[in-house]
């Protein structure tokens, strides 16, 4: 695209941002319940969320299992607009786990409207990739109330369908101002791959150069697509602090065939362009140069190395001050330690960091016992701040075990679990 182009397309974005705001804020464009939030995200505190979550979580199941109420939806969608059809992938099977995971999470935490204002300004930066526009999330109400009629029957009412509005309307207001804020930057960037190597059959390390500056922060992740499957993409952890070269790096697990992992693990090689969006996360470390204000915890398993050693790689650059850093590796035995060589010249090299893998995490009837169990054992972490990253099987029972060690939950930071947008 022209620069021309570009510049023209984001006019065209901005327009149909202001128009669609201006609709969310009209006190008149509302449904038969009556009317939708009074405000966007910079006013969501006037937005009664809790009293909308009571009147849709009271009636749920008129609409649950959401599968159902999703195949309406889409099919209201693409009936009404089958141009939108090329804006998903061809296989619809995990959007419709995505969206099911977004309703659960709306429904869940509407009663606090500054962390859904948070999450949702964020999915709407991320979506630009997608080519979605202000303009489809009109499409995209009217067709949800179709689905809502439809799955329910003849017990559905104004009262509800206003809450699910109000609802829905609130989070797309968050995602305009969202793509609203991040127009100066493109929605995704396009990347050569510049090294792939197989690890295992089933694992890749790849680097990846962006044509144009991508800034990022250790401990965040981006999607990642492949021309292979246009529109399909998947989320994976930066591996390297950011470097000087602008390179960056990625470990993929293939974990089923005909996905992105398998395109990424078996069909890219170097010389190849993918596409990365926008990195999101806030499993990061402090701005600056100087020593944690405390000692660190890192637990890891799997790929979710990948984020452990982005940490690490900054704390590299950094004054520790005495600080220390304990890091537990889980694999499913030591051979599965993929990057074994890293993890070797990091503890070598930096006498503040302690590694202590933990064989015996994979396949079993409770596969990552062994490493929350490690973990709980090994000392008292009630004054360490800590991230986990890994699979969510791994991070939510690890995250629960820190509880039960007195660590408070504002100090442990981790990758999004499935219930997260």
């Amino acid at each position: 695209m022209t620069t021309v182009d570009a510049k023209y397309h984001a006019l065209l974005a901005r327009h149909d941002a202001m128009r669609l705001r201006r609709q969310l804020l009209s006190p008149d464009r509302r449904p038969d319940a009556g009317g939708a939030p009074r405000s966007a995200p910079g006013g969501h505190r006037s937005y009664d969320g809790a009293a909308d979550q009571e009147m849709i979580l009271r009636h749920l199941h008129l609409v649950t299992p959401f599968d159902v109420l999703i195949d309406h939806l889409y099919e209201a969608m693409f009936t009404h607009r089958p141009y939108l059809r090329s804006l998903f992938p061809s296989s619809m099977e995990f959007q419709r786990k995505h969206l099911e995971a977004i309703f659960r999470y709306l429904i869940e935490h509407l009663h606090r409207p500054d962390e859904v204002a948070r999450e949702f300004t964020r999915l709407g930066r991320d979506h630009r990739k997608l080519g979605v526009r202000p303009v489809h999330y009109e499409t995209f109400e009217s067709a949800l109330c179709e689905a809502l009629h439809r799955t329910a029957g003849p017990a559905w009412h104004t009262e509800l369908e206003g809450a699910w509005v109000r609802m829905l309307r609130f989070a797309v207001g968050a995602m305009v101002e969202g793509a609203e804020a991040a127009l100066a930057e493109p929605p995704d960037w396009p990347a050569t791959v510049t090294a792939h190597e197989l690890r295992r059959p089933d694992l890749a390390v790849l680097r990846v150069r962006t044509h144009e500056p991508y800034s990022y922060r250790a401990g965040q992740y981006a999607s990642v697509a492949s021309p292979l499957l246009p529109q399909a993409w998947r989320q994976y952890s930066l591996a390297t602090a950011p470097r000087p070269d602008g390179e960056l790096e990625f470990h993929v697990r293939q974990t089923c065939t005909g996905g992105v992992s398998e395109a990424l693990v078996a069909g890219t090689g170097v010389g190849d362009t993918l596409r990365v969006g926008p990195p999101a996360g806030t499993m990061t470390l402090g701005d600056g140069t100087a020593a944690p204000d405390r000692d660190l915890l890192l637990v890891a398993s799997g790929i979710g190395w990948a984020a452990a050693k982005s940490l690490l790689e900054e704390l590299a650059g950094r004054r520790m001050g005495g600080r220390s850093v304990h890091l537990f590796l889980g694999a499913d035995d030591l051979s599965g330690l993929y990057d074994a060589g890293p993890v070797a010249e990091l503890e070598r090299r930096r006498p503040w960091l302690h590694v202590v893998p933990v064989p015996g995490t994979g396949p079993a009837a409770d596969p990552y016992r062994p490493l929350a169990d490690a973990v709980a054992r090994r000392g008292d972490w009630s004054e360490h701040v800590a991230y986990v990253s890994g699979p969510p099987a791994m991070v939510g029972p690890t995250v629960a075990r820190l509880a039960g060690t007195h660590l408070p939950a504002e100090r442990v930071r981790h990758d999004p679990l499935p219930d997260t947008p």
